[in-house]
């Protein structure tokens, strides 16, 4: 037990904190505790006036940020500052009330920044911890920059790619979840897709690091806190699984050619002359989605898979129809479905071209209502 007092608050290691409810993929070490995907969290429930919490944040190029919700409230976000630093989550409260406290990391995992990392190492207050709840159902959210809430906060003027722009509470994951009462976790990563990421790189594909914990993260850092070891899917059974891809892989089409600088290998989704998808080429993309439901089944078999599509267009939706049918004729698995979600408007728009808030609220109020009719 690392315990020790400063003043009248008692600082205990995060590992040895009885009451802590840890959302999203991490490692089974504690000490510290890693939170690697946006949406991941630490969630409290405090009785007493006053709470800290030490977090240590690094980065080379794109810093961490967190959001901390109160009692189902958002109350403050900030950007983390190199190193490890004690943060006051509130002080001056009622003394007997019972805080519920979500900290919450909001920003994605970055894959391009293999310095950028976010651990918890201690809490500190003044008065005790109490059991979290359990949620009775469970959601993971599979996606793109979408997913990540890129461009869910900021004016829309806003086009620089920072993290700033990033959000997992202006975010359909959050809302959906809120709405439902759910426990959830993301797994997303802006500009990949099923196949591809947009610019036509097979390595940019949510599908091949889906069995790590947070496998898309480079460097030897990342594999020393863990985020390359296999993910125990035991630990976490969503009952409902959303995949919202597509979107890149629409873009990879549109985009110029990928050169493997190590193979020299050429990688590019075609378009006819006449504008339309080359159908060998959007043959491979079926068969990516086939293949991921076919991943996503294996890891999770009790769960309802709903393959929503459409925030930034739905060009590849009759692909993913064909896909999905294919997978139905194979498998005869009855518990999977195509959800099309309310494409983003200039009204709905938010920073970078993405969709806003108010289109991520659309997504969720018809993703929930889908949801409960599956339910």
């Amino acid at each position: 037990m690392s315990n020790s007092s400063i003043g009248e608050l008692e600082v205990i290691a995060i590992s040895d904190v009885q009451h802590v409810k840890i959302h999203g993929r991490t490692t089974a070490g504690r000490s510290p505790l890693n939170l690697f995907w946006t949406g991941s969290a630490v969630e409290f429930n405090v009785r007493g006036a006053e709470f800290w919490v030490e977090i240590e944040s690094s980065y080379d190029l794109l810093e961490p940020w967190i959001s901390i919700v109160i009692n189902g409230v958002p109350v403050s976000r900030q950007m983390l500052i190199r190193g490890r630093a004690w943060i006051c989550v509130f002080r001056g409260m009622n003394p007997n009330a019972v805080k519920n406290v979500r900290i919450i990391k909001d920003v994605q995992a970055m894959s391009v920044d293999p310095g950028h990392s976010l651990q918890f190492h201690a809490v500190k207050a003044e008065g005790t911890f109490l059991p979290v709840e359990e949620k009775a159902l469970k959601i993971e959210f599979i996606g793109d920059s979408i997913t990540s809430g890129e461009g869910a906060i900021g004016a829309k003027t806003e086009e620089d790619w920072i993290p700033m722009w990033f959000s997992a509470l202006h975010n359909y994951t959050f809302m959906t979840a809120e709405a439902l009462d759910a426990a959830y976790h993301v797994i997303s990563q802006s500009g990949w897709g099923v196949l591809s990421s947009w610019d036509n790189n097979p390595n940019g594909n949510i599908p091949e690091y889906y069995g790590q914990v947070c496998g898309l993260l480079k460097g030897e850092r990342n594999e020393q806190l863990g985020a390359l070891e296999p993910y125990e899917f035991s630990s976490w059974q969503p009952d409902i699984i959303v995949v919202n891809l597509g979107s890149n892989d629409d873009g990879a089409f549109q985009s110029p050619a990928w050169t493997d600088p190590i193979t020299g290998q050429v990688y590019k989704q075609r378009l006819n002359e006449d504008g339309t998808y080359h159908e060998e080429d959007l043959a491979k993309f079926e068969r990516a989605v086939e293949q991921f439901l076919i991943k996503l089944r294996k890891n999770n078999p009790q769960a309802h898979i709903v393959w929503a599509y459409g925030m930034l267009g739905a060009s590849l939706l009759p692909a993913i129809y064909r896909a999905v049918d294919t997978y139905h004729k194979q498998t005869r698995d009855p518990a999977v479905s195509i959800l099309q979600l309310p494409n983003t408007t200039e009204e709905t728009i938010g920073a970078r071209t993405h969709p806003g808030e108010r289109s991520h609220r659309r997504a969720a109020d018809v993703l929930t209502e889908y949801i409960r009719r599956i339910l």
